[in-house]
């Protein structure tokens, strides 16, 4: 009676365990320095978990890439190739930081043909919706629609960093989100944009983002991946979940 009542409570324990570990998903995110610019890969994977979902990401970035780059392999690019060896749940397409001023063609049809490549595969195609050029704010509502459009055709889903961006901007007019060159993400812009991610993907975001993370290289040396005050932080995680409620 004794082993058996010891081995039901070990089947119990061992479910347990079992349903709660985190599901995980594996994402890919094919861009440039928008993309790469303060590890925003790793901040995603970094605030997932905190969520009942691991990302475990991995990137396909070069400066400066526009979409028809990777599908084309251009620069040494091989995109197509790690998406068809991956075993990706979602790719994450962001294209050329003006593409959808300057040619929304060309990123409606790479997003096109991405998109059809990537369910070959078995992956989801998002769709990173950039923000306007600090000088230029009058853009991302042309932005936004080129991106909504571009998820409407393909089935994708469009992840709205862009309007978190505004969002912010407009509750917090002093908010420092680019770095000086008025462009790419600074590490509270990156932290936005993550946060983002995060809440789409995994639809939900912990109660309390990470504000601190720090890794160890190949040599032994710390690395800080991030560093906030827990008040940018709880901002970050109130426009994410604003800006995702009509995403």
């Amino acid at each position: 009676m004794k082993k058996a009542t010891l081995l039901i409570f070990g089947l119990i324990l061992f479910s347990g365990l079992l349903f709660s570990q985190q599901n995980e998903l594996k994402v890919l995110f094919v861009g440039n320095s928008y993309t790469y610019g303060y590890n925003l890969a790793h901040i995603v994977s970094i605030i997932s978990e905190g969520t009942s979902t691991k990302l475990i990401t991995r990137k396909s970035t070069i400066g400066g890439a526009s979409l028809r780059e990777h599908w084309r392999g251009g620069r040494e690019l091989e995109t197509k190739k790690i998406i068809a060896e991956g075993n990706f749940d979602i790719v994450v397409l962001q294209d050329f930081s003006m593409s959808a001023i300057q040619s929304p063609d060309s990123t409606l049809k790479y997003v096109k043909l991405f998109t059809e490549y990537n369910s070959s595969f078995g992956a989801l195609t998002y769709l990173f919706n950039t923000w306007a050029r600090e000088k230029v704010p009058q853009f991302q509502a042309e932005i936004d629609e080129i991106y909504r459009q571009a998820a409407r055709e393909n089935g994708g889903v469009r992840v709205p960093v862009g309007a978190a961006w505004a969002l912010a901007q407009d509750l917090r007019p002093m908010v420092d989100l680019y770095t000086s060159d008025g462009s790419h993400p600074n590490e509270l812009g990156t932290m936005l944009s993550a946060s983002v991610f995060v809440r789409v993907i995994c639809e939900e975001l912990p109660e309390v983002l990470p504000t601190l993370y720090r890794i160890e290289d190949a040599s032994g040396e710390t690395v800080r991946l991030m560093n906030h005050n827990p008040e940018d932080a709880e901002f970050c995680r109130r426009i994410a979940n604003a800006v995702t409620e009509f995403k």
